[in-house]
Formats: C-alpha cells, structure tokens, sequence
C-alpha cells in the first residue's frame, strides 16, 4: 500500500525530518532577517548611506537572531510530535519561545554593543513571534483538519482488551484530529473482556512478534489491568525488537499517580513521577521575567514606598517595616517583608483575638481589626502595604503570581494535602486575591483555587493574574 510505505519512510526518518524542521526555521529566521534590514533600516541601526559593516559583535548578534527561536523551540519539545498536544498548549509554547529568543537577542546586542538600534531586539522578536507562530499554527490546524479525513494517520497496536483499552479506545475516536488508527487488541485472554471492543479485532499477546511483523504499527499502548503487569516482559521485548515505541498508561499504578518522567538513577534508567512536574525552561522565563518585573516595579514605585514609610512613621510610633518568617518554596522560612499596618504590639494581641477569626482552618483572618492603624487602613484596601516584598521577589525568596506565603504555624496545622501549597515559589499575587479577599473565607476554597493554580500553571495564566491585580488594587477590592 502506498499510504503503508510513506508511514515507514516517515518513521524512519523522523529524526531527519526533526531536523529539516530546524533547517528551515533558521532559513527562515535568516530571511525575515534580511527583510528586515530592508523594510526597518532606521530600526535595524542603518541610516540613509550609511554603509553595513559587518563587525564581529554585529555577527553574533545576527547569529543569536537566526538560531534563539529554532533552539528555544527545541527545548520546549516543539520539534516533537504535536498530534495529541492541544493548540493553546502550543501556543503557549511559543509565546514562551518568542519572550525568551527575544530576551536572549537583547541580552546579546546589548552585551556585544553591536552596531544595531535600540528598539531592533524588540521589533525583530515580535515580527519574528507573529510570522513564525502564524506559520505553525496554520500548519499544524491544517495537519488536524486532514487527520478528520483519514490522512496523516498513525496506526496504533494496544494492549489489553478491558476497561481500560475500552476507554483508550473511545478517547481515540472522540479525537479524529489526532489521526490514530487502531490495527488491533492484544491481550492474554482469547476473547474480549469488555464488551465494546471488537472481538474479530482481537489478538493474543503470544502473537505480538507476527503482528509487528506483519501489520504496519506506529505506536504500542498498553492498557491492561494491573495483574497482567508480570506478562508485560514479552510485550516490551518484542516492540524493542522491532524499533516500535511502547506507550505505559501511568493509570496503571493508580488513579492518583502524577504524569511520569523518564530521567536515570545513576547508571539506571528510572521513571520519575513528581506532582508537581512544570516545564524547567517556563519556569526559568517566570524567574527572569520576576526579576525584570520587580526591578522594574521597584524603581517605579520607590517614591509611593517611601512616602508611605513617612506616613507610617508620622502616624504611629515603631518602625516603618514590618518583617514576619513565612514559610516559602517546599516549606523553606524567609523573612518577608511589608510596611507596618498595625500597631507594634500586633503579635502579642493576636491570641486574644483569635475567637473572633472569619477564616476557618488554620488561617487568620478578622475584617475590622483593632490593631490596624488608620493609615494602615488605606495601605492595606490599595496593598501599598505589600510593595516592599518586590524586594523578596529579587532575591528569589518569592514570584511575583503564586501562593500566598503562610506562617509557620499555620503550615503546622496542614493537612497532607494542603501542603502541595507549598510545591511553587509564593507569590506577591494570586488567584483568589484577585477574585477579591472578602468574598473567601473558607480555607478549603482559598487552598482548592491555589491548588487549581499549581496544577494548571502556564505563563498565560500568570500574565492574566498580573492584568487582574492592577484593577483590582486600584478599586481596593484585594484586600
């Protein structure tokens, strides 16, 4: 079959077409580049007449111009398959791509002092964004609406034939945009176990070798139940054998087990299976973009800080900062830092308030709070009171979106569940204080949207918080 030969000729050079992917994007980095240099001279640092010299430090920037997207790109796995990865994930992808090929030109022509304009990182990154991720996007939207049609398909053998291989089973028919195929059921029993699977589809596991053989098979996924983990060895053998790769449903091990990793234990091959698992190049862009943010921030609102330090210092006696251990990242304990807001003797009268607490759980909370000051009052409703911890976003003790740091004493109280809290770096802002403070005062809530948060991360979503903060602070609702 033809359709049959061009699915083994693409298997078999995946690499090689991974790599012409790469090939072009930097042709193309190249020619937008070169267009570039003609639509923007003035931008791209060329004047009328002036002629181009091509200095060592100009080169390497035009290099890092070429090779900082296809290489990002790379390391986010976007030369990888895409088939079954939604489109906003993608997009997300890239637009983490774009910031950081972006950021590492402006690093460079800055570094390097190349002779090109101030703005070109800028303008080159964002032209480079829109053209290459409009380019993709439509590839890959056009890749799924063939697949719907029976192009593109990818032929896929699995294992088992209960519950589980039933649900995989259905998942790929209610997704024709991933363009799997199901060439049959391999399992240890002569017939189905459940009874939506096709019984003139089904195999036994001692034929896997003949089926490898003789049938075209992209991808093994084995669904089987827990029991038929010891029959698995002759499964694995005969797809290493072959050169077919083997998918393990994680399920296996059971329902709350997180997405696995494949990393080595020394010299061994292991699987890592971590509950909190984000991409470690996002998570470096969100810690460049907090130190550029709160440098930023710091600098801009440097006079709002010290005016409210004087006015602190005018209206109540003790000290204009207030520093409190909160409990950060995996529970290490940092001192934050915060305008004072309440009188000096805060702590102390905290125990005698705690039978008026609106927050249940180990968590404080009281609305009208006798130890608040009245300037305290305003800087709280406006949270200028929280603009000093900036400084403990540079120093990598906090994110500027993320959970709220808690006290010792309350993390002391956690249920095991609850400590996931502590699994991401805290945060200046987070979701529920832009859902507005007041209307949360069950812990259980304000601990599910944190947890929701952790779990469903992305830079989008930060920025999205970000945008949300600034109004909400100006009406006074985050308080």
């Amino acid at each position: 079959m033809p359709g049959s030969r061009v699915i083994v000729v693409l298997r078999a050079h995946s690499g090689r077409l991974n790599g012409l992917m790469i090939s072009l994007d930097v042709v193309f980095s190249a020619a937008i580049l070169i267009g570039f240099f003609f639509v923007f001279p003035r931008v791209s640092g060329l004047s009328e007449g002036a002629e181009w010299v091509m200095t060592p430090q100009l080169m390497a920037t035009l290099l890092v111009a070429c090779l900082a997207w296809p290489l990002t790109l790379q390391q986010l796995g976007l030369y990888e398959s895409q088939r079954m990865m939604p489109l906003d994930q993608v997009l997300t992808r890239l637009i983490v791509a774009g910031m950081t090929a972006t950021l590492l030109l402006t690093a460079v022509a800055f570094a390097s002092k190349a002779a090109v304009g101030p703005r070109f990182p800028l303008l080159f990154g964002a032209v480079q964004f829109v053209l290459l991720t409009g380019e993709r996007l439509a590839i890959l939207t056009a890749l799924r609406w063939l697949r719907t049609f029976g192009r593109n398909t990818r032929n896929v053998l699995i294992v088992g034939s209960g519950p589980r291989a039933a649900a995989v089973q259905e998942l790929i028919r209610v997704h024709p945009e991933w363009g799997l195929a199901i060439v049959g059921f391999a399992d240890e029993e002569e017939g189905p176990v459940d009874p939506d699977i096709p019984s003139d589809r089904c195999h036994k596991l001692i034929d896997m070798p003949r089926l490898l053989r003789d049938e075209v098979v992209d991808d093994v996924i084995i669904a089987c139940p827990r029991s038929m983990l010891s029959e698995l060895l002759p499964v694995v053998a005969a797809c290493g054998s072959a050169g077919v790769p083997f998918t393990l449903l994680a399920d296996i091990f059971g329902d709350y087990l997180p997405s696995p990793s494949v990393t080595r234990f020394g010299s061994m091959a292991a699987l890592r299976f971590a509950p909190v698992d984000h991409n470690a190049t996002e998570l470096a862009v969100k810690r460049g973009l907090d130190i550029v943010g709160a440098a930023g921030a710091l600098l801009l609102t440097a006079p709002v800080i010290l005016t409210a330090g004087l006015l602190v210092r005018a209206t109540s006696p003790g000290p204009i900062f207030f520093r409190q251990i909160r409990c950060g990242l995996n529970g290490r304990q940092f001192s934050l830092l915060k305008l004072r807001t309440m009188c000096v003797d805060a702590e102390a009268q905290r125990e005698g308030l705690m039978h008026l607490n609106e927050m249940d759980g180990p968590a404080f909370k009281l609305g009208d709070d006798p130890r608040i000051t009245r300037i305290g009052r305003i800087l709280r409703r406006h949270s200028i009171d929280e603009l000093p911890q900036l400084w403990n976003v540079l120093m990598g003790e906090m994110s500027l979106v993320g959970p709220r740091p808690p006290l010792p004493h309350e993390v002391a109280q956690y249920e095991t569940f609850e400590q996931r809290r502590l699994s991401m770096r805290p945060g200046l802002t987070c979701a529920w204080q832009v859902s507005g403070r007041n209307g949360i005062s069950r812990f259980d809530e304000w601990v599910r949207m944190d947890l929701e948060y952790i779990d469903t991360w992305s830079l989008g979503n930060d920025l999205r918080i970000l945008l949300k903060t600034i109004p909400a602070v100006l009406r006074g609702t985050g308080v």
